[in-house]
């Protein structure tokens, strides 16, 4: 048996208690825990304890974080950054493995213990990339989570051969079907769904589709999505990312969608993009819908923003979503929380006992000032063990 015991902390901000890991879960939360024998015990100092923080939506694979700066003169189109990055990859031989690997122990070192990252697959580069990512997942597994999403980013139809790689690439061991903007770039939303959902029934998978496509063309291709995800009895299992076409259309349409997304339980993954209208916390709270964040890309060829930070990004989603009380950016939390671990099916996430002990400790008073204020993370415990200490990585990790 291997014990751990977080003495003097306060919970989400909440009263003073000790919380005890028994083998690398939550087994008790309270004053005054009395230590098992053996138990190693490390004194909180009265910081703000936080749940392992979740990464909903990035790509770890293209990531140029550490490497010389990346000069973007890429064009406009949606179509220019997918083949100007397929370039760039290819004549450089992009080490995907690498460069995932570094970003997520950047990463765990600022609290984020659970990841789901889209990885490329395509004909040029088949499984290349999906290899590296699947090495970080078995590296980092024992003190991170990690879930592989195989994307189809140069799309499915107009490279014919994809659903052969992306099938390929599921039987290889990627967790999750990616799909990507069915009328926007494949143009034939039917046949793009039938390739997606066939793989997710085949591998009994579930999915994930990047929906940038904007106003009625984006909500033509949610409804298709929604009736498969009905039709095939994929309840939980779904996920729309980014859905941008949720807050341009006329509410009672929108209105309509989310209620079907709630039932059916799909949800939204949003990087709380500044440039596009974005479906909010209020809203998706409203309908019922879980909404979790993630980065999208952190300094790659499409652009060079983004950290390695979860509680940087809940602060975005509190901008974007014009959250101010207190109250609300609890909310922000748990956008890259417990709605994170939900949306992804990250079991056993949380602060209560039998939850997988993943614990984050600041030094604030409360989430609200952990979110804006962002200090760094003075511990970090995934499944009991301690692995980063004032935001650097310890213990051989």
């Amino acid at each position: 048996m291997s014990a751990f015991l977080l003495r003097d902390v306060r919970p989400l901000g909440g009263v003073v208690a000790d919380v005890l890991a028994v083998d690398g879960l939550i087994a008790a939360i309270g004053p005054a825990i009395t230590p098992p024998e053996g138990c190693t015990v490390e004194d909180g100092g009265g910081a703000l304890l936080l749940p392992g923080l979740v990464e909903g939506h990035s790509h770890l694979d293209k990531t140029m974080w550490g490497l010389p700066w990346y000069h973007n003169d890429v064009g406009p189109a949606l179509t220019d950054k997918i083949d100007n990055e397929r370039h760039v990859r290819a004549a450089t031989n992009h080490d995907a493995g690498a460069a995932s690997l570094a970003m997520a122990r950047r990463f765990l070192a600022a609290g984020t213990t659970a990841i789901r990252s889209f990885v490329d697959v395509d004909t040029d580069a088949g499984l290349k990339h999906l290899h590296g990512l699947l090495a970080t997942k078995a590296t980092m597994a024992p003190v991170q989570r990690m879930q592989v999403v195989a994307f189809p980013q140069s799309g499915i139809l107009r490279r014919p051969g994809t659903d052969a790689v992306l099938d390929q690439a599921m039987a290889a061991g990627a967790d999750v079907v990616g799909g990507l903007d069915p009328c926007g770039i494949d143009r034939d939303p039917v046949r793009h769904l039938d390739i997606v959902f066939g793989l997710a029934q085949k591998h009994g998978k579930p999915v994930d589709i990047h929906l940038h496509e904007p106003g009625e063309m984006g909500a033509f291709s949610l409804d298709l999505i929604l009736e498969r995800t009905a039709a095939l009895g994929m309840r939980g299992t779904v996920v729309v990312s980014h859905g941008f076409c949720l807050a341009m259309i006329e509410p009672a349409a929108r209105d309509a969608l989310l209620a079907r997304m709630a039932a059916w339980e799909v949800a939204i993954a949003t990087t709380a993009a500044p440039s596009r209208p974005v479906p909010t916390v209020p809203m998706c709270r409203a309908a019922g819908v879980t909404l979790f964040a993630g980065n999208d890309g952190i300094r790659d060829t499409w652009g060079p923003y983004g950290t390695p930070d979860m509680l940087e990004r809940a602060m975005i989603v509190g901008l974007r979503s014009n959250l101010r009380r207190d109250e609300e950016l609890g909310w922000a939390l748990e956008a890259v929380a417990s709605q994170g671990a939900r949306g992804c099916r990250f079991e056993d996430h949380g602060l209560t006992a039998g939850s997988r002990a993943d614990l984050v400790l600041v030094a604030a008073q409360t989430v609200a000032e952990a979110i804006a204020g962002r200090p760094r993370r003075a511990l970090v415990v995934s499944a009991g063990r301690v692995v980063a200490r004032d935001g650097v990585l310890v213990g051989g990790v």
